[in-house]
């Protein structure tokens, strides 16, 4: 394997992974945090489709893997909705850092669920320091008034629907490739969408901009489908240690992005927090970065 074929789709992934709370932000500015999401996972439904016929591939319909894009859904509906909702009150920056936990909340549900025995006393001090910078940004958040601690919990409500899906597809998916299970859990998801917008009676969306389709679009396309599908090629080839980089590099990458380009500001105690959650992250990881640089110094 040439080195290109994999740096190539691990840095795709750090691009689109940082650039995507950005993109959330702007597709539902005009028609809605909810339509959003939902054509969001509509065209990458269709794109992911494309893509497997491209390759020559069928999608899987037997009982096990129906099983696994039930629980790629609950990622691709309950996650998406929270993290859309929440988008409205709190700067894309905060959405990643809070979202960044995810490796921790995915670690804790495998050692209930999984039985894994991932909880090292390091990584108990990271899910400490975490949890601070979380109380942190929500007690900022309170003190301030408005509805951002709204968004923060939106936000990590996502995060844990997303961490709990992950679990759940490592536990019944086994043997099926990425591509299939992105592709069967954005159509399954899509009916949790229609049901839900006839329930609630979702308004009609309001005007499309060119901003907030080119948005959607990009994330349909690269955010649900190739980055989906570039995430399990890399870790196919690439040691787990430096796959751990990714968490660490783009919430940091999303906040700048915030600021350049969405004119975003942070008070003391947001950034205070969202540098203790980054500090939880790198401890965390530790380990695993460790042996990572090891292997280096002894293969250089």
């Amino acid at each position: 394997m040439r080195p290109a074929s994999v740096l190539l789709p691990f840095l795709g992934v750090i691009l689109v992974w940082s650039t995507t709370p950005l993109a959330i932000k702007w597709s539902g500015e005009g028609p809605g945090p909810f339509f959003g999401a939902a054509i969001r996972m509509a065209i990458g439904a269709l794109g992911a489709l494309l893509l497997l016929r491209l390759l020559g591939r069928s999608l899987p319909w037997h009982r096990r893997a129906l099983h696994t894009y039930l629980a790629a859904a609950l990622s691709l509906f309950g996650n998406m909705v929270c993290v859309y909702w929440g988008a409205q009150y709190i700067p894309s920056g905060v959405l990643a850092v809070v979202f960044g936990l995810m490796p921790v909340a995915t670690a804790l549900i495998a050692a209930v669920v999984l039985d894994e025995r991932s909880l090292t006393p390091l990584r108990i001090v990271g899910m400490i320091l975490g949890v601070s910078g979380l109380v942190l940004i929500f007690a900022h958040q309170l003190a301030v008034g408005g509805r951002g601690w709204l968004g923060v919990a939106a936000v990590f409500a996502g995060m844990l629907f997303h961490s709990g899906s992950t679990v759940w597809v490592k536990r019944v998916g086994r043997g099926l490739d990425g591509s299939s299970v992105a592709t069967g859990g954005l159509l399954m998801s899509l009916p949790f969408y229609g049901l839900t917008w006839l329930a609630i009676g979702m308004p009609a969306p309001g005007p499309l901009t060119g901003q907030a389709l080119a948005s959607i679009v990009y994330l349909a396309l690269f955010g649900s489908v190739l980055a989906f599908m570039w995430y399990f090629h890399a870790l196919r080839h690439v040691e787990a240690s430096r796959m751990a980089l990714i968490p660490l590099v783009t919430p940091v990458a999303a906040m700048l992005l915030g600021i350049l380009f969405n004119d975003e500001a942070f008070s003391g105690r947001t950034l205070a927090g969202s540098v203790l959650i980054l500090l939880a992250l790198l401890v965390y990881q530790w380990p695993a970065l460790h042996r990572w640089h090891r292997g280096r110094r002894a293969n250089p």
